[in-house]
């Protein structure tokens, strides 16, 4: 019997979804936690990696049982119990056996906050950031990036992606009611490091350290030594999967303002 978890977490304590020999992750705390309740071996499949210190405010992921779980909202508030703070699990639903939280995965968005000026309060969630931003400049670089296909410009040296192709769907800026900048990016895959690196550019555009028609020539380029440095893991948060309808419908976690 297959299950979807719908699950948001806090990155900060851990070094990003995937399993790591020597290192905490969120799949290896989640994979504990249901091992614990389940009493049995558990491997839970993710819907992608997100790195060290980045965030998910939507996730999904699958796990394999050999009988149906009797209560599966109860089995949720046990697994909260058990879980550490920094990872809240809100859904628990029986999917098709060859539903797939990775493989099925249509379209994936993120959000990244950059804070301009200093907030105690908001500064393990976003990118404090003071140089001032011309966020116009910024929107005519991003709106380029649903023009191309290939991303190697923004991709992580050395990460063996077997292609750098992704399609975009959406990148835009906008300021929020408390004047953070909030970047928000929908595309059918991302490769690792794409969307920090992606936001280290744009800044660099909105401060004019390049025009837009540079950042069209960087992405061009497929030149990794002509992006910006990363933007720090801190502000990015992964905030939707979807599914084709017939494998898997959003329940859990409605869409909102993260800060």
């Amino acid at each position: 019997m297959r299950y979807f978890l719908e699950l948001r977490y806090n990155g900060a304590a851990y070094c990003g979804w995937q399993r790591q020999p020597d290192r905490p992750s969120v799949q290896q705390t989640l994979e504990g936690a249901l091992a614990t309740l389940l009493r049995g071996r558990v491997e839970v499949t993710g819907a992608g990696r997100t790195d060290t210190g980045v965030n998910a405010s939507y996730y999904v992921a699958h796990f394999d049982v050999p009988q149906p779980v009797a209560d599966p909202v109860q089995t949720v508030y046990k697994l909260n119990f058990l879980l550490p703070g920094d990872i809240a699990v809100s859904g628990m639903t029986p999917v098709a056996d060859d539903a797939h939280a990775r493989f099925h995965a249509c379209e994936r968005e993120y959000i990244y906050l950059i804070e301009p000026r200093k907030n105690p309060f908001t500064r393990h969630m976003t990118w404090q950031y003071y140089v001032p931003l011309d966020v116009e400049r910024m929107n005519r670089a991003a709106e380029m990036l649903p023009g191309f296909r290939d991303f190697t410009s923004f991709a992580k040296l050395n990460s063996n992606n077997r292609t750098n192709i992704c399609r975009v769907m959406q990148a835009r800026w906008r300021t929020d009611a408390d004047g953070r900048l909030c970047f928000t990016i929908r595309a059918d895959r991302f490769l690792r490091n794409m969307v920090r690196a992606i936001v280290g550019t744009l800044v660099d555009v909105g401060r004019g350290r390049y025009t837009p028609e540079d950042f069209r020539s960087i992405v061009e380029s497929r030149d990794l030594a002509r992006s910006s440095t990363g933007a720090p893991a801190q502000g990015l948060f992964l905030s939707d999967v979807r599914y084709p309808a017939e494998v898997f419908e959003r329940r859990c976690f409605t869409k909102c303002d993260l800060l």
